[in-house]
């Protein structure tokens, strides 16, 4: 029985020191704003994403945006009148409408970028998203380029130990990204 316990105690640990390399990782990272790609691929569901992927694409940082995981009833006209989204562009805009999660947002742009002969992209998510992102993405686009750029949000306090809802949440993305890389690693599936 003791050493049951000592198992859990250095398993919570070590989950507890990852927890806090993933936290210092996501709060770290840097945004690429030089190079060009193919398309820009932005994962709905967090905030200030769309509105960072079309300023992207106003500026030049590609020909193409691709939205992954938009409602069946949005349309392009309905998120151009959203007030934090300018398009000031003519460039191709493709809406995904069948992703509802971050492996079907790989999934589904996995067959894009194919049908379009898309050799690098510009991967637009939350800080806390974007490693679990990378994982599922880089499963289905072994050979593609893929630029991180990652959106802060203020759903995830920097000092996160000190609120509870930060924690549960900061949390939950770690052990959904410890899922999809232990997923990759160890089933390829």
């Amino acid at each position: 029985m003791k050493k049951v316990v000592c198992f859990f105690i250095f398993a919570f640990f070590c989950w507890l020191g990852g927890l806090i390399c993933f936290d210092y990782k996501i709060n770290h990272l840097t945004q690429d704003v030089t190079t060009k790609t193919d398309a820009i691929v932005v994962l709905t569901g967090g905030r200030h994403r769309l509105s960072e992927a079309a300023s992207l694409l106003n500026q030049g940082m590609s020909e193409r945006l691709f939205i992954s995981g938009v409602p069946a009833n949005v349309s392009l006209n309905a998120l151009k009148k959203r007030g934090d989204i300018k398009i000031f562009t003519h460039k191709e805009i493709t809406l995904d409408k069948i992703a509802t999660n971050t492996f079907e947002n790989a999934r589904e742009t996995s067959n894009w970028i194919k049908e379009n002969n898309i050799q690098s992209i510009r991967l637009v998510t939350s800080n806390y998203h974007l490693f679990r992102s990378l994982v599922e993405f880089r499963r289905w686009n072994h050979d593609v380029k893929i630029i991180l750029h990652p959106v802060y949000s203020e759903k995830v306090a920097t000092s996160w130990w000190k609120s509870l809802d930060s924690f549960y949440f900061l949390a939950s993305e770690y052990n959904k990204f410890l899922f999809a890389f232990v997923r990759a690693m160890c089933f390829n599936v």
